[in-house]
């Protein structure tokens, strides 16, 4: 069984300690939301447990096993997949050769003169299947480039279904998206959910979204873990309402 977990982790700009000290344990089958005002520390929290920054100290455990030193991609590897509040495409390529990538990626399959891509029918079958599941089957020719707002996050989601991890992360979601946008991509975080057996974390200041995805609450304020819990309980805690709740309000508005 995955167990993701972060001890003491820590993280300081100089004399600015943007995440303080953070310990929390995270398990299959729940979908955490981490929460708090800008400037809370949440994405820095995201780039530490990711490895697109180095902790000051602390530790990033996953199963049992110290990753705190290991880069970003070798914890790609080690099952921890990441989505960015901008997009992270090749645009220049279709959006099956981005699927076709990441599925070649997840196979340990290299480039071969002698036998090109498309001999690897079962590959490509497998990301035609991933198209198919983030309804993107119909534009698998496009560019990624002259895809919408909402259908690019839609391909980032594709990738990191394609790289079949452990771990997804997903840093604002819903970032920028349309209202009529916005819906295609919260269903896909809960067809995510249906498999018991991943850990999904969400960076999100809609409290609607939070509210319909979470399993669990943590709140960040000023890099310190401050509250953690089930949705209704961490919402109606004495902190949220007195430091954070309207400031969500607003954003949900």
């Amino acid at each position: 069984m995955t167990e993701l977990e972060t001890r003491n982790l820590t993280i300081r700009f100089g004399g600015h300690v943007a995440v303080d000290a953070v310990s929390c344990v995270f398990r299959p089958g729940e979908l955490t939301a981490i929460v708090g005002p800008n400037g809370a520390g949440k994405t820095t929290y995201f780039n530490l447990i990711s490895g697109q920054l180095t902790a000051t100290a602390g530790e990033v455990l996953l199963n049992g096993n110290n990753i705190t030193r290991l880069s970003a991609p070798a914890r790609t590897r080690a099952g921890i997949g990441r989505a960015f509040q901008l997009t992270n495409l090749f645009p220049g390529l279709s959006v099956m050769e981005n699927v076709r990538l990441a599925i070649q990626s997840a196979a340990g399959v290299h480039y071969d003169m002698l036998r090109p891509w498309m001999r690897h029918t079962e590959l490509i079958a497998r990301a035609d299947a991933v198209l198919e599941r983030v309804a993107l089957a119909p534009k698998r020719n496009t560019p990624a480039s002259a895809l919408s707002h909402g259908d690019q996050r839609k391909l980032e989601v594709a990738l990191m279904i394609a790289l079949e991890p452990a771990i997804f992360m997903f840093d604002e979601p819903t970032a920028g998206m349309s209202v009529d946008e916005v819906p295609v991509v919260l269903d896909l975080i809960a067809q995510l959910k249906r498999d018991a057996s991943k850990i999904i974390l969400l960076v999100e200041h809609k409290m609607d979204v939070v509210r319909s995805l979470a399993d669990r609450i943590i709140v960040l304020h000023n890099g310190k873990l401050v509250a953690d819990g089930a949705p209704a309980e961490v919402i109606a805690s004495p902190v949220v309402q007195e430091a954070y709740l309207g400031s969500f309000g607003e954003k949900a508005a």
